[in-house]
């Protein structure tokens, strides 16, 4: 082994791991969307951020869809 490395020629290189890395967003939730939420995620022991992404990844793969009955107003 060498006692110095040069390292200032180094060509970074990206892992290809990277591509599958999670995109943030910002979202607006109700109040009482994220505490059912944090407290589902504390009797799980899981994070509340990655439980509301499990559960919108589970209706994605699973293709469920809304029910919304929209009352008309006069």
């Amino acid at each position: 082994m060498k006692k110095n490395y040069d390292f200032s020629k180094m060509k970074e290189v990206k892992p290809s791991y990277l591509k599958k890395v999670k995109q943030q967003v910002t979202i607006k939730l109700d109040q009482q969307v994220v505490e059912y939420f944090k407290t589902l995620s504390e009797k799980m022991e899981v994070p509340y951020q990655t439980l509301i992404n499990l559960y919108l990844k589970d209706c994605a793969e699973t293709k469920k869809k809304l029910k919304l009955k929209w009352e008309k107003t006069s």
